[in-house]
């Protein structure tokens, strides 16, 4: 699919459902500029996998619209990977990015690049009801969480249990350029719409009543690992 493609797709699904370009922007906790600027000047060149991940949620269709891989690519992908990496039919292999969520009051979002992999019995993460695809493991950063998470905890991502499936629980969030994890509350009345993202940590701030289009979801927290000394 060509690079101009996803953009008019983009363009005609904000239109057909009379959507805000800001609101959506804010969806994906980007400035409020950023999918005009994707659509009317091709910058970025191509929507960030987690950005494209929400959007299509958001909007119903499947990634390949908007410029994602299609099954055949993904399955040749994850086969490649696995070859590469010396994977077998036991072991999933589960990504580590070189990128840290904030358990405190925010860090700068830099470009995610990944550094290693985690082996992980494919038995067991099936026991879980986890999908090998959607998880990845990054590193905790402060101590808000604590006694939860603590600074320099490793934490397992599952991106296939974001927003869609939203409920009560500690979730990597991105708010602006920051990345964070924190524990999330839905209201008893307004569900999804309006949340409660707070630390567990009372020395750190907590906040209530906040706009989930002011919130992108990364992924809920479904695993950790620390050092015991």
């Amino acid at each position: 699919m060509d690079e101009v493609t996803p953009r008019k797709i983009l363009e005609q699904l904000i239109a057909e459902r009379g959507d805000n370009y800001g609101a959506l922007s804010r969806l994906l906790g980007r400035n409020s500029a950023y999918i005009q600027q994707f659509i009317k000047r091709g910058t970025p060149r191509k929507l960030d996998e987690s950005d494209r991940r929400l959007l299509a949620q958001y909007f119903g269709i499947d990634e390949v619209l908007l410029g994602g891989p299609s099954l055949r690519q993904k399955r040749s992908g994850q086969k490649k990977y696995h070859e590469k990496s010396g994977d077998n039919d036991n072991i999933a292999l589960v990504p580590r990015f070189d990128l840290e969520a904030s358990a405190g009051y925010g860090s700068a979002l830099t470009e995610e690049f990944e550094s290693n992999a985690l082996g992980f019995d494919r038995r067991w993460l099936k026991r879980l009801g986890l999908q090998p695809e959607n998880l990845s493991i990054i590193d905790v950063k402060g101590e808000s969480m604590s006694p939860t998470l603590n600074n320099g905890d490793t934490i397992m991502v599952d991106s296939g249990d974001a927003y869609g499936r939203l409920r009560d629980g500690i979730y990597v969030l991105r708010l602006e350029d920051s990345l964070m994890v924190k524990r999330v509350s839905l209201s008893p009345r307004s569900g999804k719409k309006i949340l409660t993202i707070s630390s567990d940590n009372a020395h750190y701030p907590s906040w209530k009543d906040i706009d989930s289009s002011l919130v992108s979801i990364a992924g809920r927290v479904v695993w950790s690992s620390r050092l015991i000394l």
